[in-house]
């Protein structure tokens, strides 16, 4: 079980964040950046898996600078609040407040960052913007393609739906193009959301052998300490998290 703690960023600003510590030595890092939705009970439960599998995770709470310990559920009127965070949604801002976890965890070496939907965009320029990141995976980031001439520091994987009401295929396609360096996964499939029953659908293998990111089925740091555990068959798991790809739904804002 992990704990609140507190954050400093480079411009002084002190914002909230989730830390989940492995029992043991740590065989690594990871920073998780929440969805729209803030640092809610999805995102903690992705910070307990990776921490059962040994790594220190850590998720900055990027929309304290709106409102304080800020985090909703998933029904349309829940949904109101954080979208209309983004309009005037700052994106610098929440780096430095992500840099500020990457510095937290500079202790145990390079941490890698792992970002779902607003955090799957924020992962990418995470890897574009700040140095010493071991590496980043992005699911479903709906503003990668408007940042797509930016190259990454690091080693870096996404993850997509075709059937994306709020990413259309054009810019998954315009990201390929732009950023061959990036290991890129197009599923058949709609909006994606975080699976937290048995219900994740069985997708096809991430393995990737010709991708400079991965190593076997394992995304890897550079000294091969390998992270996270990317599942073969059945559903997609990253570190433990099963990540499920559901059916469009009536939102179509990218975040």
């Amino acid at each position: 079980m992990g704990e609140r703690v507190t954050l400093t960023a480079s411009d002084g600003f002190h914002l909230g964040a989730y830390r989940s510590d492995p029992e043991g030595a740590p065989k690594g890092a990871v920073v998780v950046i929440q969805e729209i939705f803030g640092v809610n009970h999805h995102i903690r439960a992705v910070c307990d898996r990776l921490s059962g599998q040994g790594f220190i995770a850590l998720a900055p709470a990027i929309f304290d600078r709106k409102e304080r310990d800020f985090e909703s559920g998933y029904s349309e009127a829940e949904r109101a609040r954080p979208l209309a965070f983004l309009s005037d949604f700052d994106w610098s801002a929440a780096l430095r407040d992500i840099e500020a976890a990457v510095v937290e965890l500079r202790a145990t070496g390079a941490p890698a960052v792992i970002g779902f939907c607003l955090g799957g965009s924020l992962a990418f320029l995470a890897a574009t913007r700040l140095d010493a990141l071991a590496a980043s995976i992005c699911f479903y980031g709906g503003q990668i393609a408007r940042f797509a001439d930016e190259k990454p520091r690091c080693p870096t994987q996404m993850h997509f739906g075709d059937h994306d009401q709020s990413i259309p295929l054009s810019d998954i396609q315009k990201i390929k193009a732009k950023r061959p360096d990036c290991d890129v996964h197009i599923y058949h499939a709609g909006m994606a959301s975080l699976a937290t029953s048995g219900q994740a659908m069985s997708l096809k293998a991430l393995h990737s052998p010709g991708s400079e990111a991965l190593n076997g089925s394992r995304l890897h740091f550079p000294d091969k300490r390998s992270f996270p555990e990317i599942s073969t068959e059945g559903a997609v798991c990253a570190a433990g998290l099963n990540t499920t790809f559901v059916q469009p739904s009536s939102r179509a804002s990218k975040c």
